[in-house]
């Protein structure tokens, strides 16, 4: 093999060898118990290939296989430079450590294209360039490096897939020949330069979205980016021709198809819309509902499962409550039409975690349940701490949290019996490239805060979901001028010790001015400009970057005087 110096990855090319063929079988992942293909071994002698891959090669099909991902090729010129950019995993960096089933050493991703049909070797094989790899988890966890795969889409050096056009054998040492070249303009390179590092360009996204060759898994995250960007021009313009309403939160009609009895203190709520939305897309993990109810109060509560158009909610009924679980579990039936506005999450998928650790306390499981189950269909390692009253009688979902099996790692703590959860031996135990979830009672999330920043988890490796939280304190005055308004005046107002800074804007700029969703901390959609002075701030929602000129109106409370932007 020549060295990495002497090879131009920027030079045309339209033929190269295969140095190496290699599959594998499933295994489980070193300290894990989720099982791989990555780990693939060279084959000597003819191997077949039908339209899903190479004889014998298994892959996690979840995000691996198939027919647009049959074969992973990947340049082997690029170990080297990995090797010297990552010196302390530079003997993990070998041909075959991506888990490849083609070893070229010329072919890369700034000339190779997306649709291009190649010959490999003399048996009739033709295949045909379909996706770029994404890269996953199991990159971090192979080199033992945390966040590693997002470097493999930054530099281009993630390899590509191959669709099988016809069938045949392969062998190494066969010769890769260009037969056709349908998309010359977009390379690998160029590809992912406009999925990953240009994501705005309309222009762009809507090329690559009609490119008919790209395999469904990016061609669609174009489509899909198109018509987002479509949608918020829209919104932009309607701004701009001083219509608002685009702007303001909208409010559906849901009926109450099915209020069921959890627990003596949960219950849970199908909602059906009565007009259906066709446009309405997918759920997204962790999401909540904002609700207004019939008397008039307006509460968040978070998905357990379910589509935009039709979602079940677990509430647990508050002691005491402050009307919103009082009225829907003792006056809320079935058949009931109740009103739904903002559907928002604040989870960020860690998919770079090798491992998945959720913390929850009681009515907690609502915020992470569905996550776990989406979790489990897509093999990602996860555990859950759960902690309630009594095991016997205060488990709500009972069914779905014994669904989880095997694959999520169930530990339940039950008071009733004096079993105590241990925060700080969590934290202390926490295996390798671990992302943290907690959501429960304020004494729990206080602890595990104090632990993970005792521990020196950053931002990005533990996420807090509040179910209440704290919002009173001093009173404080507000000078706020609203950028929604032409030769906006400043005004100047106070906030009481038991009022919340969000609920003094609507008095005086209304609720489609001032947007909300969970109004505990957690999902940032009440986010106003800082101008001057100083805060305290509260809730889980803002980076401590973004503290320095935002702040969030539902929990946050200003220091003597402070002026914002709405």
């Amino acid at each position: 093999m020549s060295p990495a110096s002497d090879i131009d990855l920027f030079a045309p090319i339209e033929r190269d060898i295969v140095l190496e063929v290699r599959t594998s079988k499933m295994k489980t992942m070193p300290g894990l118990k989720i099982e791989t293909g990555i780990d693939k071994k060279i084959c000597s002698g003819r191997i077949p290939v039908s339209f899903i891959g190479l004889d014998a090669d298994e892959h996690d099909l979840v995000f691996h296989g198939g027919p647009d991902k049959a074969i992973h090729g990947y340049c082997c010129t690029h170990y080297p430079t990995w090797q010297k950019e990552f010196p302390e995993a530079a003997a993990r960096f070998n041909c075959g450590s991506f888990g490849e089933n083609f070893v070229t050493e010329r072919m890369n991703e700034r000339n190779v294209c997306i649709g291009d049909i190649v010959s490999v070797g003399d048996d009739g094989v033709l295949l045909q360039v379909s996706l770029p790899r994404q890269p996953c988890f199991k990159l971090n966890h192979r080199f033992q490096l945390k966040n590693f795969a997002p470097n493999t889409y930054k530099t281009s050096r993630t390899g590509w897939y191959y669709r099988v056009l016809h069938e045949g054998t392969v062998q190494a040492g066969d010769e890769i020949r260009l037969v056709e070249r349908r998309w010359p303009k977009w390379t690998i390179e160029r590809v992912q330069e406009y999925l990953h590092r240009t994501q705005d360009d309309a222009a762009m996204n809507e090329e690559l979205a009609a490119i008919t060759d790209m395999g469904d898994e990016s061609r669609k995250a174009f489509e899909r980016r198109v018509e987002k960007l479509k949608a918020k021009q829209k919104r932009a313009a309607a701004a701009l021709n001083g219509n608002g309403e685009e702007a303001k939160e909208k409010w559906r009609d849901f009926k109450i198809v099915e209020k069921k009895t959890q627990t003596p203190r949960v219950s849970s709520f199908i909602l059906e819309a009565v007009n259906p939305d066709p446009e309405a897309g997918e759920m997204q993990l962790g999401s909540h509902a904002r609700l207004k109810l019939p008397n008039g109060l307006l509460r968040s509560y978070s998905i357990v499962s379910g589509t935009p158009n039709r979602f079940e909610l677990g509430i647990a009924l508050e002691s005491p409550s402050r009307g919103g679980s009082a009225y829907l579990h003792t006056t809320a039936k079935e058949g009931d039409t109740l009103q739904v506005g903002r559907v928002t999450t604040d989870v960020k998928p860690a998919g770079a975690a090798s491992n998945h650790v959720f913390i929850a306390g009681g009515i907690g499981i609502t915020a992470f349940l569905s996550m776990l189950e989406t979790h489990q269909k897509i093999h990602w390692e996860s555990t859950l701490h759960y902690g309630v009253r009594d095991a016997t009688t205060e488990v709500p979902f009972r069914e779905r949290i014994e669904a989880l099996g095997d694959s999520v790692r169930v530990r339940l703590y039950d008071g009733a019996k004096g079993q105590r959860m241990d925060i700080g031996a969590i934290f202390r135990d926490l295996p390798w490239n671990s992302h943290v979830y907690v959501c429960g009672p304020t004494r729990m999330m206080d602890e595990a805060m104090r632990e993970a920043k005792a521990r020196g988890l950053g931002e990005d490796e533990v996420h807090f979901e509040a179910f209440g939280a704290d919002t009173t304190g001093d009173p404080f005055e507000a000078e706020v001028t609203s950028a929604r308004e032409k030769d906006s005046k400043t005004l100047n107002l106070k906030v009481g010790a038991e009022e919340t800074l969000l609920e003094v804007l609507r008095k005086h700029f209304g609720d489609d001015d001032v947007p909300s969703s969970c109004e505990v901390g957690n999902c940032g959609t009440c986010k106003v400009v800082l101008r001057s002075g100083r805060v305290e701030h509260r809730g889980t929602a803002l980076l401590d970057e973004e503290k320095r000129e935002a702040m969030l109106s539902c929990v946050s409370r200003g220091i003597g005087k402070i002026a914002i932007e709405i």
